[in-house]
């Protein structure tokens, strides 16, 4: 049943608010009253091409006089085409164009040459005194003044009712800034609808006719503003823009008031204000709202300046039903008690400035725990059977909230702090300032989960907990550098676990085995063409959501460890960006203000900006290769990119502090020595011979090592000979690096398997985890190739060289974090492969599971290993279905999911697609059920089909550009390797046009195709003979 049915909803316009006039008197206006203004529907909008459009002058701040304001010009105005001074604006359509002439003709005579070349210089004359001339900017009356203004060049857009749009940019123009914002919302959760009033206090920083702000998909009903001047209210759709237009200017330092009511549908997506439902155990539905608005989505839900840096202060109220419980940035102030049995709850004014994609509310019926944090209130709501779910949550947020206020010497700023866990959440988790949410997988956990469970939460909440500083407290200028927040909120993370859960080292601490993980996939997705600098130019929407990716979080948080690691001293770091903090609080940043503030507190006049804007402006990585001649060691750096069609070449250099051991020392970290590469090559003289070296200790830094032949071949010996010669995380390094060079073609994948002859010894889990992810791609490859016959071979080895450790792991409780990430990889990978004693031994845990009646508990690491055994029988499909569907455990139930979506049946397949586009699964969900699926033989096909027949649907779901819609594009193609089917790919894709043609998840997924068709022809004979 779909729970947002067009019939139960009030009819208004599909997209953004309509257009009307003010009237000059009074200064309110009722627009719901006002008949000269139709609604347009959004079909009946015209959009001219650029060459078509009114053409004005170019717009800054106090570009225009009030004389000039006028001067336009175009073809209708003119009766003619208007023709721009620079021919590359020419249309190429144009009647004009000259005609290419017949191929044959006769030569042209003497005095027909002579004719023309007078013509050419009497025209070329004219062009170079018109040029020359002074610009004019035309009328209907003609030239009425010299242009002392830029060349006419910026195309301005046509408003919904036909009149100019007076901004031409993405961006707002900076002449208004918001002080405060008084918003009243009244959601209809029955209706599923809302209206609101919105009052912007504003000041005026720059002479200025115009008020440009943003608005979506709201009906305005009536506007206020206080100034008594003619005015305009418009509307540009394409860019969520909303103005006003004076007839006079505002001067610098006049305060003004912007008065807004509206009404809107709850979004039915997951942004902006939107509407969600769950169902208890016992059957009975419920529904709440909730927000989601970053990063450009606080403007579907009240007009407002919605930038990053137009921070303002904020008070709300909401409207409710008495069942109901309302939620916001703030604690409470009061309630009062409406007409028809409504209740008002008003929330304190904010404390501090916010940028509009933090604010949130919520409307539910959830209950909380909460204790009492330093003076700060910390609760953690969840729905009503939930709450008992909630104490490893509490406990763990009070835990990291005095550890961030005393790390970062200063306080979290307000009185409360609200974890909510919602029943149907896209994202992980949202950072909005005192009122955090959560899918309910990443909050609420079980008192007999696993640890890996638990940690999961724990990450997330260290996650968002950082964000109250990086993001909240000091927030990037703009989205391109949207790493400032999530790359420092993924170090925080890593680093606040590793001093408060000291105990879960093994995992999620910046030396666990998941963030070595996280940065060997952000290296696979940095060696991309298509991949983007850390910091990097976003002028589209699309791009702001495509920055939502590993770049900004790991990268970021990667160039953040090796930047701490080569400062002198263990403190200077945390000065560092304390001093950031305390400098820029309740302000917008850039990259240099971070690098600024850590240079300044270098102890030994380290220039950090120097080092460091090398790994933020460019994108990728170094490729450093060793030559060690006796003591010598000659090192050379350049551009790790596995695509050099197409890529833009650059004398790309990076500062490097290459870390590196030796065959005399290689483990204790003393041993690690530190050489400066900032050259295309340099020279370091070792202090006597050495057998090996290996670079980059522990990983700690983002760019992978080429050893040569030989180098390659003495660490392959030292590992044989004694696998602890090396640290894990040294040796795990290796074995990415190996596969890495492989695909580059730099060395062969018999040397790749001559390091993996060692793996026999090996019982450390991120070498052994990071061996079975690169061979079980392999593997993959060649099954979705059919080379069934060499997959069967790959299957051999990985079983040969794996088969001996996985047969030692056991089926019982494990109590080692360390050991349950090892047991749980190596069986999920034993299973996959159809071991026999695997699949029995989760068969025979499965059916223990089913006759208890849910009362045998499967061990947390192991269940997802023994529900994916489950989803490949057809009986226990059906029975796993109706677990799932009676599941209440939100971790146990994601489990559930993944083994429905592993089946091999296709009619199956189709039917769990359905489920989830249909919403009677979770539409959260549909990201992981397409990528489950795409990992099957059998389902990876029809999971691209079924992407390509529901795409408008999916783009309804998930915005153009979002990491969900990433997650599908990469899922769907990263297995693919043919001609045929890279056709397909390209072919599909570009139809999309504006619905998605352009995103860089499609370039990086047409660039993977070609890498895996590359590898595949390269390699195949060498899989033949080896394998």
């Amino acid at each position: 049943m779909d729970l947002f049915d067009s019939n139960k909803r009030v009819n208004l316009p599909r997209n953004m608010i309509e257009n009307s006039m003010f009237e000059e008197e009074p200064d309110v206006v009722d627009l719901a009253k006002d008949s000269t203004f139709p609604a347009l529907d959004p079909d009946e909008v015209t959009y001219e091409p650029r060459r078509s459009r009114l053409l004005v002058r170019g717009l800054g701040e106090n570009d225009m006089e009030d004389d000039e304001e006028d001067c336009e010009s175009s073809a209708r105005l003119l009766g003619m085409s208007f023709m721009n001074r620079s021919a590359a604006r020419r249309s190429n359509s144009s009647p004009y164009t000259r005609q290419s002439p017949p191929r044959s003709c006769s030569r042209p005579s003497a005095r027909t040459m002579v004719v023309c070349v007078l013509v050419l210089v009497i025209v070329a004359s004219m062009t170079m005194v018109l040029y020359f001339l002074p610009g004019c900017t035309f009328t209907k009356a003609g030239c009425r003044k010299p242009n002392k203004t830029d060349p006419i060049d910026t195309v301005y857009p046509i408003s919904t009712n036909g009149e100019l749009f007076p901004w031409a940019q993405l961006r707002l123009p900076q002449s208004i800034k918001p002080l405060s914002y008084d918003l009243t919302l009244n959601p209809d959760l029955d209706k599923m609808t809302f209206t609101g009033r919105t009052v912007i206090n504003m000041s005026v920083l720059h002479s200025t006719s115009r008020i440009v702000f943003h608005g979506a998909n709201l009906n305005i009903t009536k506007a206020t503003f206080k100034v008594g001047l003619k005015r305009i209210f418009l509307c540009y759709k394409p860019r969520q823009q909303l103005a006003v237009n004076l007839s006079k200017e505002l001067e610098a330092g006049q305060y003004c008031v912007l008065t807004l009511e509206y009404a809107a549908n709850l979004s039915n997506t997951y942004d902006g204000f939107y509407s969600s439902s769950y169902t208890d155990k016992d059957g009975n539905k419920s529904v709440l709202a909730a927000t989601q608005f970053e990063p450009l989505s606080a403007r579907k839900a009240f007009p407002c300046f919605d930038e990053p840096t137009f921070k303002a202060t904020f008070l709300i109220k909401i409207n409710r039903k008495k069942n109901y419980i309302t939620l916001s940035n703030m604690p409470k102030a009061k309630s009062t008690d409406l007409a028809g049995g409504l209740v008002q709850d008003e929330f304190e004014k904010t404390s501090v400035n916010m940028s509009t994609y933090l604010v949130a509310f919520i409307v539910a019926n959830f209950t909380s725990l909460t204790k009492n944090v330093s003076g700060t209130q910390v609760s953690v709501y969840s729905v009503p059977e939930k709450k008992e779910h909630s104490d490893y949550a509490l406990d763990t947020a009070s835990k990291l909230l005095e550890f961030y206020n005393t790390f970062f010497d200063i306080n979290y700023p307000l009185k409360k702090l609200d974890l909510v866990a919602i029943p149907d959440f896209l994202a992980g988790a949202m950072e909005n300032w005192g009122l955090i949410t959560f899918r309910e997988t990443t909050l609420l956990v079980g008192k007999n989960s696993s640890f890996l469970e638990k940690q999961v939460v724990a990450s997330v909440i260290a996650h968002e907990l950082a964000h109250q500083w990086f993001g909240n407290l000091v927030t990037m200028r703009w989205w391109n550098d949207l790493w400032l927040n999530e790359g420092f909120a993924t170090y925080m993370q890593y680093m606040s676990l590793q001093e408060v859960f000291p105990q879960l080292d093994t995992l999620i601490t910046l030396h666990g085995n998941l963030f070595l993980s996280d940065r060997f996939r952000t290296l696979d997705q940095d060696a991309l063409n298509s991949s983007h600098a850390v910091s990097t130019k976003v002028s589209t929407p699309e791009q702001i959501e495509e920055m939502f990716d590993s770049v900004s979080y790991e990268k970021g948080a990667s160039i953040l460890l090796m930047l701490k690691a080569s400062l002198p001293g263990p403190q200077q770091f945390r000065k560092g960006i304390i001093e950031y903090l305390k400098q820029f609080s309740g302000l917008n940043t850039d990259t240099g203000d971070l690098w600024n503030s850590l240079t300044q507190l270098s102890t030994q006049h380290m220039n950090v900006t120097e080092m460091m804007s090398s790994w933020t402006s460019q994108k990728g990585f170094p490729l450093v290769t060793v030559n060690l001649t006796d003591d010598q060691v000659k090192l050379t750096q350049e551009h790790f990119l596995l695509t050099s069609d197409n890529a833009t070449h650059t004398s790309s250099l990076w500062n490097i502090p290459v870390t590196y051991v030796n065959d005399s020392c290689s483990l204790a970290p003393e041993c690690r020595q530190v050489f400066t590469l900032k050259t295309k090559s340099d020279t370091l003289k070792m202090p006597g011979k050495v057998k090996w070296l290996k670079l980059n200790y522990k990983n700690m830094g983002f760019y992978i090592v080429d050893y040569g032949k030989g180098g390659w071949t003495a660490l392959s010996e030292a590992l044989s000979k004694n696998v602890s010669v090396l640290t894990h995380e040294d040796r795990a390094s290796l074995i990415h690096n190996i596969f890495a060079l492989s695909r580059l073609g730099r060395v062969s994948f018999q040397q790749v398997l001559n390091l993996l002859n060692y793996m026999s010894a090996e019982t450390e889990t991120s070498p052994v985890t990071e061996a079975l992810l690169q061979l079980n791609n392999i593997y993959k490859l060649l099954e979705k190739r059919q080379a069934f016959g060499l997959a069967a071979r790959m299957k051999d080895y990985i079983l040969t060289h794996f088969g001996p450790l996985m047969d030692k792991q056991t089926w019982e409780e494990e109590e080692t974090v360390s050991k349950q990430e090892l047991r749980s990889a190596l069986l999920e990978m034993a299973c996959s492969l159809n071991e026999k004693n695997c699949t029995q031994q989760a068969k025979s845990l499965f059916k223990q599971y089913k006759e208890s009646n849910g009362t045998f508990k499967i061990p947390g690491d192991l269940q997802q290993t023994v529900f994916t055994v489950a989803g490949h029988s057809d009986e226990d499909w059906e029975t796993l279905l109706g677990m799932y569907q009676h599941a209440t455990y939100d971790s146990e139930k994601r489990k559930m999911l993944k083994g429905l979506a592993s089946t091999q049946d296709p009619l199956r397949l189709v039917q769990i697609l359905k489920l989830s586009l249909n919403g009677n699964i979770q539409t959260q969900e549909l990201p992981l059920i397409i990528s489950t699926v795409c990992q099957g033989f059998a389902g990876y096909l029809f999971a691209w089909d079924f992407i390509q027949e529901n795409w408008d649907r999916l783009i309804e779901k998930f915005p153009v550009g979002s990491f969900a819609i990433q997650t599908i594009i990469k899922s769907a193609t990263s297995q693919f390797s043919t001609q045929t089917q890279l056709n397909q790919v390209q072919a599909f894709f570009s139809s999309l046009e504006e619905r998605g043609s352009q995103m860089r998840s499609v370039q990086e997924a047409l660039e993977t195709i070609r890498l895996n068709q590359r590898w595949m022809d390269k390699n195949l004979s060498t899989l033949q003979k080896y394998l």
